[in-house]
């Protein structure tokens, strides 16, 4: 039987989309979640037993807005759990800062405003030896990738590794625990997932910027394929037991 990897999605618009099915190409069995539609989630071991990993999505709403969304209890709850059972997690957007607050970190609005675009990444010298980034950063030590928020990590867990940062210094990629990644990026998105955040962002966003990240995004979805599709193979590849722990 395929390994069997729980995706928790927080609203309609932020689907697993690219990353979902590279990680069904590359042998994992998909299970998602919606606990923004009353679906619950895993908050106890026994039932997270059935799944070997965890994929957390992102969403319009604030990692730390949990009287606006009282579902995002119930998903650190189910991050602390996957941490503490070493189960192979990974966060994206507001995944990644969800992570980061079950790990003790802290998520507020980014002071330097929002990023959105399709823009480059930094990696660190960590990243190389990475069992899950290792193969992703380029040559010249940059990375683009679709930016979409306007909350960062701005202080990280005791003993989180940052692996990519923004220009401006903001965590990008970390790892959070052995077995445990967030990025702030969005590597399952393409244009049409990005038409539909444009679609939803006014009055938060202006038109002409939201109209311009859509274009970029078409424009390389290609490129942004190619760089981020080793992410899902890599992660399988843990999630299997190909790749040994740290």
């Amino acid at each position: 039987m395929s390994p069997r990897i729980l995706v928790v999605q927080h609203q309609a618009t932020c689907p697993p989309a690219l990353l979902g099915g590279w990680l069904e190409e590359a042998g994992l069995m998909l299970e998602v979640r919606r606990p923004d539609l009353g679906e619950p989630l895993p908050t106890e071991r026994a039932d997270l037993a059935p799944y070997d990993a965890v994929l957390v999505l992102g969403g319009s709403m604030d990692a730390f807005d949990e009287d606006g969304h009282p579902w995002l209890r119930d998903t650190v709850t189910l991050l602390r759990l996957t941490i503490e059972q070493d189960t192979p997690t990974l966060g994206v957007c507001l995944g990644h800062q969800l992570i980061a607050r079950a790990c003790g970190g802290t998520v507020a609005r980014n002071p330097r405003g929002r990023a959105i675009g399709v823009l480059p990444i930094g990696w660190t010298s960590a990243a190389d030896a990475d069992p899950l980034l290792g193969g992703l950063a380029r040559a010249d030590g940059t990375t683009r990738c679709l930016q979409w928020n306007q909350d960062v990590v701005t202080v990280m867990p005791a003993g989180a590794v940052l692996l990519a940062a923004s220009p401006q210094g903001e965590p990008q990629v970390v790892r959070f625990a052995d077995r445990a990644w967030g990025i702030q990026a969005h590597p399952e998105a393409d244009g049409a997932v990005a038409q539909w955040w444009a679609d939803d962002s006014a009055p938060d966003v202006a038109a002409a910027e939201a109209t311009h990240t859509v274009a970029a995004v078409s424009d390389a979805e290609s490129e942004l394929a190619d760089t981020w599709r080793p992410l899902a193979t890599a992660f399988a590849a843990i999630v299997t037991g190909v790749v040994a722990r740290p």
